[in-house]
């Protein structure tokens, strides 16, 4: 099993998410819900008990690592994300493609590839510096840390702010895998997926960094 890390930033601290974070994640949830169209985001107590029961069950079982997010400033947690769909790649390949592959990752064997998603932030927190100083770290752990050679994001097609907030990131759009999910308000979704690679890392890493600088320049004038 992986060790759940904290990643530390500027703005915000990326904590590993437990059952105390039950309150502070619902407040953050019921802020205001209008701009949760497309994202499956709990509503109430009781749901979001459930919605950290299954993060933590996917952690348990190595294939994902769940974070609160909480603003250094006001210290309140504003959001959750969380890297899954961890895998270990062996070679020769254990089956035919599409079949899952290699052990569950540890420390020892770090995820080959990674996504990043299950990403919500309440309302306060949007169009701020928050997701790309999440995104900085998050990336940089799995590129620098566990060397991984590609991060995957998606997002539902129909979700025009997530893809442009993908894109502003300087991910590779691959396509959309059609019917593809149940989605968030019932029916079902088709899915846009984004990609970044390692030899590509260096230039998006750039990015973020210069992103955060003209951010944090105009918070100061």
């Amino acid at each position: 099993m992986l060790t759940p890390v904290t990643l530390l930033g500027r703005i915000v601290c990326l904590e590993p998410m437990t059952m105390n974070h039950v309150h502070d994640l619902c407040s953050a949830a019921a802020e205001d819900r209008s701009t949760y169209s497309f994202t499956n985001v709990p509503n109430g107590h009781e749901e979001t008990k459930r919605y950290i029961d299954g993060a933590l069950m996917s952690l348990d079982k190595g294939r994902a690592m769940p974070f609160v997010v909480r603003h250094i400033e006001t210290g309140r947690i504003v959001g959750t994300t969380r890297f899954l769909d961890l895998e270990v790649f062996s070679w020769p390949p254990p089956g035919p493609p599409g079949v899952s592959s290699g052990p569950s990752p540890t420390d020892a064997t770090p995820p080959t590839v990674a996504e990043i998603g299950s990403t919500w932030y309440a309302p306060s927190a949007q169009r701020t510096g928050v997701n790309t100083e999440c995104k900085l770290l998050m990336l940089t752990h799995a590129f620098e840390s566990w060397n991984a050679i590609r991060v995957t994001l998606k997002t539902d097609a129909r979700n025009k702010r997530s893809r442009s907030a993908i894109q502003r990131l300087g991910a590779a759009f691959e396509g959309v895998r059609r019917a593809h999910a149940p989605a968030s308000e019932g029916g079902i979704r088709d899915t846009a997926y984004y990609s970044i690679l390692a030899n590509e890392w260096p230039e998006v890493r750039t990015n973020l960094l210069e992103r955060l600088e003209r951010g944090s320049r105009g918070a100061a004038e």
